[in-house]
């Protein structure tokens, strides 16, 4: 969800890219909510932070959204660049029937896009763009 709302809202501003520890498969739920803000997120691949690292990128800012209790697990990446860490609960962790978890899922995805337009409008004044 951030990968595709920083693409969103800060496009002009930086080059966006997202891992994880290892790729793994896109939540069904997370594709849902993020349609429904007019973004499709369906033909996106998840990679993990090992195919980075083994190309050698360096990145200005690496943010990092694991939930605070995963923390130990969010990913590393060496570097100068500047580090933010946004604590976000990961919606793949939710408990309860797919339509116990979609209003949380909800909940987590207007969190990222609402952090990451406050951010973009510090970094570079570009947090105005609507999402959908």
């Amino acid at each position: 969800m951030a990968e595709a709302f920083l693409q969103k809202v800060c496009r002009e501003q930086f080059e966006v890219q997202s891992a994880g520890l290892e790729p793994g498969t896109l939540n069904p739920l997370v594709v849902r909510v993020m349609k429904e803000v007019g973004i499709d997120i369906s033909g996106n691949e998840t990679r993990s932070v090992g195919d980075i690292l083994n190309r050698g990128e360096s990145f200005d800012h690496v943010i990092t959204v694991c939930d605070e209790a995963s923390a130990e697990r969010c990913p590393v990446l060496p570097g100068p660049g500047h580090r933010h860490h946004w604590g976000f609960p990961d919606p793949s962790a939710l408990k309860g029937s797919e339509e116990d978890r979609l209003p949380e899922t909800r909940r987590i995805r207007d969190q990222i896009l609402s952090r990451i337009r406050e951010w973009c409008q510090e970094c570079c004044g570009a947090g105005d763009v609507r999402a959908s």
